[in-house]
């Protein structure tokens, strides 16, 4: 149709940060090894999908890729780098979430994992620097921070 509008902005997309203490007390993040281009290591997430909110889209996600269950413990920033997925320009809505269980890969993830935060792979898109942002709790509110992690 002539003179139709084609929006041509940034896709919506979540990332879940699901943190786990590890056996010998250090602290540990989930990642997912992607199966397709960029491959590498993410936090698991995606594209939210038409109609969805994006609070179900980030729960959706870390169930069909890693096979977890969570809950949303807080939003807590919003990424929006153009250069931030080499595919297309998109934003990112990040949420710590709590989950219990053992990861298993899913849909679009090869592999599952949690990684120490002292011991990354690197990863893709800008998700070192949304661990990182997370790890130190620049984003999150203070009632969320454990008390291992805040500056005395």
């Amino acid at each position: 149709m002539a003179g139709e509008f084609r929006y041509t902005g940034p896709s919506l997309c979540v990332d879940a940060l699901v943190e786990r203490a590890l056996p010998d007390g250090r602290r540990a993040i989930l990642l997912i090894e992607r199966r397709f281009p960029p491959h590498g290591w993410a936090i698991p997430g995606g594209f939210v999908d038409a109609g969805e909110s994006c609070e179900t889209a980030v729960l959706r996600e870390l169930q069909e890729e890693t096979g977890l269950t969570g809950t949303i413990a807080y939003q807590m920033h919003t990424y929006s780098d153009p250069r931030r997925d080499p595919r297309r320009q998109t934003a990112s809505v990040a949420f710590a979430i709590t989950a219990d269980g053992v990861p298993v890969a899913g849909d679009d993830a090869g592999k599952a994992r949690f990684w120490p935060l002292d011991a990354l792979p690197p990863l893709a898109f800008d998700h070192g620097a949304i661990v990182a942002d997370y790890a130190s709790g620049r984003f999150a509110p203070a009632a969320a921070i454990p008390p291992t992690a805040r500056a005395s």
